[in-house]
């Protein structure tokens, strides 16, 4: 099906792109890869009468470093971070986990951006985002705020940036040497039936885990019982209270039978990967200690 006519505007800086947001209101949308609003539009399911393009707004580029955090800009695409060496070096996990989105085709023109707006369900960089600490930047014509990942997703297609704001870039913490980082996704499709993210930190001989789901439900899920559970675990006696923690934590999630698999299966895979990257991540934390 072929998308309805539209005007096609390319703006130059921020400022462009808040007036024009300003003068067609609901009838204008923002893009930079286009991956998931050019197929919304396709299928009619979406309509705008103009789109900005915003490969051309300098502000929004780049991948930088400041301080103790990676600052990942709206226009960098899965495969530039996958591939970039302050990222590799620094936020390791998520650099693997760009690396392995939908396919080479998606990760050349997609961004990590447009992934977080378009908030669709069955995604993987939340979930990562959210147990790694990370926040969106959002800024409009006169202001700018901060939101955690964590936060940010609201529901299905659905999040904190107001019509007249913009994602600037995606503050990632560098991982530290007593931390570790584990993701694991599972789906039949380019897209997951589900996922979880663990971190995983050494402090004083304790260790305390940060524990994410994602694509099970319409945002991504914490953990917390889990993660208390584990509050104290010697490495060696996770095994022993690993499997009915996570059983029990999953037996309670909310799920839909989708074409990504039963309510019950997301529910024993969402236990099964809870398993494997917690003991991963365990493991890995370790080993950097040692």
């Amino acid at each position: 099906m072929f998308i309805t006519p539209f005007t096609h505007h390319r703006p130059a800086g921020l400022h462009s792109v808040f007036d024009i947001l300003a003068k067609y209101g609901d009838d204008a949308a923002v893009y930079a890869g286009g991956t998931e609003l050019l197929l919304a539009l396709k299928a009619r399911v979406l309509r705008y009468e103009h789109l900005i393009d915003l490969k051309r707004v300098k502000e929004l580029g780049g991948v930088r470093v400041e301080n103790d955090f990676i600052g990942i800009g709206a226009l960098a695409t899965h495969y530039r971070i996958a591939n970039d060496p302050v990222v590799l070096a620094s936020i390791p996990e998520y650099a693997s986990l760009s690396d392995g989105i939908a396919n080479i085709r998606v990760r050349v023109a997609g961004t990590l951006a447009g992934n977080l707006s378009f908030a669709e369900p069955h995604s993987d960089p939340p979930a990562l985002l959210a147990a790694m600490g990370a926040t969106v930047q959002l800024v409009s014509a006169d202001s700018e705020r901060s939101v955690p990942v964590s936060e940010f997703i609201a529901g299905e297609f659905t999040t904190m940036r107001e019509d007249n704001e913009l994602i600037s870039e995606v503050r990632v913490p560098v991982t530290q040497p007593n931390e570790a980082f584990r993701f694991r996704s599972f789906g039949h499709l380019e897209r997951p039936a589900v996922n979880v993210a663990v971190g995983c930190k050494n402090d004083d001989g304790k260790t305390a885990f940060r524990i994410w789901l994602g694509a099970i439900g319409d945002h991504p899920i914490h953990a917390e019982k889990v993660e208390t559970a584990l509050r104290g675990v010697p490495r060696a006696s996770l095994r022993d209270v690993l499997p009915a923690a996570t059983e029990e934590f999953t037996s309670g999630l909310s799920a839909t039978s989708d074409l990504h698999g039963s309510a019950d299966y997301k529910r024993h895979l969402a236990s099964v990967l809870m398993q494997r990257a917690v003991n991963e991540a365990a493991e890995s934390a370790s080993s950097k200690e040692s």
